[in-house]
């Protein structure tokens, strides 16, 4: 804060409580990610948009600094402990932040592509967790590669 030169008074003060305070962060963090990931997806080839998104996501550099990386997967278990009408506010961004990754998912109308791109981020955020608690960095690499083939597996189907 004081970087910034704000007080506490001072910076609170742009929100009207802490949930929103929490909520602005959590949207900051996924238009953060939808950056990396939309720079990503610019870099890929035609057609390989939606393996390069899963291949970012579960990467080893996005798995090994959580402060930079999805805030789904860093906060839901916190949001789970919210009020349902904060919840439901999360739930939108999520649905929204979601959305915009779908057309890269195969389906046969928006809403089957809107439900698997839902079900693929929320696995490929718990299996973000789970690989954050495996202290070996080889064993954590071998984890995130098998997660990344059985994920891009799984949605072409």
């Amino acid at each position: 804060m004081r970087d910034l030169r704000l007080t506490h008074g001072g910076f609170y003060r742009h929100f009207r409580s802490k949930e929103d305070l929490f909520v602005a962060a959590f949207e900051q963090g996924l238009k953060q990610l939808a950056h990396y990931a939309d720079s990503a997806v610019k870099r890929a080839p035609k057609g390989g948009e939606l393996k390069t998104l899963i291949d970012y996501y579960l990467s080893l550099e996005h798995c090994d600094h959580p402060a930079d990386g999805c805030p789904v997967a860093a906060l839901t278990t916190e949001i789970g402990r919210r009020p349902g009408k904060v919840r439901g506010t999360f739930l939108n961004l999520f649905i929204k932040h979601t959305e915009s990754t779908a057309k890269y998912m195969p389906g046969a109308n928006d809403e089957e592509r809107n439900r698997k791109v839902r079900l693929l981020f929320s696995g490929m955020a718990g299996t973000l967790n789970v690989a954050r608690l495996i202290a070996d960095t080889g064993q954590r690499k071998k984890f995130l590669e098998e997660a990344r083939k059985f994920y891009f597996d799984a949605v072409k189907q």
